[in-house]
């Protein structure tokens, strides 16, 4: 029932969804990755800074045991003089310190990114409610939360013990050693058991980086009712953009029509198409289309040209070749540039016909068109039907 009324989260979460908990501070997160990380880089930046620490540690020791007598009576040079030694210890631990901040700052963001969210600093009193408190603490990720420390502590316990067991001479050792040769020695020590126990804890890490993954992505699933929801909220309702889109016809439509007045000649079917030509001589390569339409829309367009002593010629197969193969507001195509010059001829004639009198003009006959462009025309059908035969054979072979 619950699936079937929508409200189970089956869904994946949408792009819109996870954009959404990055805002509110929600990222997946493996703190065990970040810790393995963590006492991974400690070992190596000891290995790699451990000598120069050593040497500088040595110095400072050295510098502080052993100074001039004048010092020891003046609170000035002894404060000084500590601040020396203190800067010379930062600046021995400064590339090593470095190395804990880089990976301290660049581990978390591993599998969910650096973010940084001013939602996630507010209050929640959500959080404070004890019912939900005891719903987190008997959870399954409480469970795996607890497996996981459980893992940790079996993990770095042996380790520990491992390592102790097979340093155990040179720990005992270093009571008999130098003091520069057992730090040295201390520090080689510190390295190995570092290295050792995040060894130990890639095991925990493999199994923690999926499992927060996962987890992450089950925390986000929608049901299908949000999907839907998202998706009307992201695209708009489509009532509306149908509303929009007719509107936007309308208003084109409009504009269209207000240009048959600057129409030199309106071409007819005569009944279902239409289609206003405008040419002028010198500013236009070719005439061009300035409305058309069928049925409804062809006779108000007639009915505008007639309003407006727009002369109407009745040439079927040149009306249907225009309104196929002409766009609004673009030249004719160049296979209708002498069947369009017979109309416009015969329609200036008779505007200075009408203007200045003399012979009438003589009106053009049957005016023909290129038989591939009359859309109901043998050629032209028997075209169109080899191009869609075409694109279902490229279809069979494609698919």
């Amino acid at each position: 029932m619950a699936e079937e009324s929508g409200l189970e989260r089956t869904e994946p979460a949408t792009s819109r969804r996870i954009e959404k908990a990055r805002e509110e501070g929600d990222v997946p997160r493996s703190r065990e990755m970040a810790t393995c990380l963590l006492l991974l880089s400690a070992g190596v930046g000891i290995l790699m800074t451990g000598d120069t620490v050593v040497q500088r540690l040595n110095q400072f020791l050295a510098h502080s045991l052993h100074f001039e007598r004048g010092v020891a009576f003046d609170v000035n040079l002894l404060f000084a003089m500590q601040v020396s030694h203190t800067i010379q210890v930062f600046a021995a631990l400064a590339p090593f310190a470095l190395i804990l901040v880089v990976v301290a700052l660049v581990s978390p963001g591993l599998i969910g990114g650096w973010l940084f969210s001013l939602q996630a600093l507010a209050p929640n009193f959500e959080r404070m409610n004890p019912v939900s408190g005891l719903g987190r603490m008997f959870s399954v990720r409480s469970l795996v939360e607890l497996l996981k420390a459980v893992g940790k502590s079996i993990i770095i316990g042996f380790v520990a013990y491992e390592v102790m067991l097979h340093e155990y001479g040179s720990i005992i050792g270093l009571m008999a050693e130098p003091s520069k040769e057992g730090l040295k020695h201390v520090a080689s020590l510190i390295v190995i058991s570092l290295i050792s126990i995040s060894s130990g804890l890639i095991i925990i890490m493999a199994i923690d980086v999926p499992f927060q993954l996962r987890s992450y992505a089950n925390k986000l699933k929608m049901t299908r009712q949000e999907v839907k929801q998202e998706n009307k909220e992201a695209n708009g309702n489509p009532q509306i953009k149908a509303r929009i889109r007719a509107q936007q016809r309308e208003m084109a439509r409009r504009r269209m029509m207000s240009k048959i007045p600057t129409a030199d000649v309106v071409v007819t079917n005569p009944t279902h198409y239409a289609v206003a030509l405008k040419y002028v001589e010198g500013r236009m390569s070719a005439p061009i289309v300035v409305a058309k339409g069928t049925d409804l829309v062809a006779a108000r367009i007639r009915e505008i040209a007639a309003e407006h002593h727009i002369p109407l010629m009745e040439a079927p197969p040149l009306a249907r070749a225009l309104y196929t193969h002409a766009e609004l507001n673009t030249q004719i195509p160049e296979a209708l540039y002498t069947a369009v010059a017979e109309v416009l001829a015969y329609v200036f004639q008779l505007r200075v016909f009408r203007q200045y009198g003399g012979l009438v003009p003589q009106k053009p006959g049957e005016i023909a068109v290129p038989d591939e462009l009359d859309p109901t025309s043998a050629v032209a059908m028997n075209l169109k039907q080899a191009k869609l035969d075409g694109n279902l054979q490229e279809g069979a072979l494609n698919g």
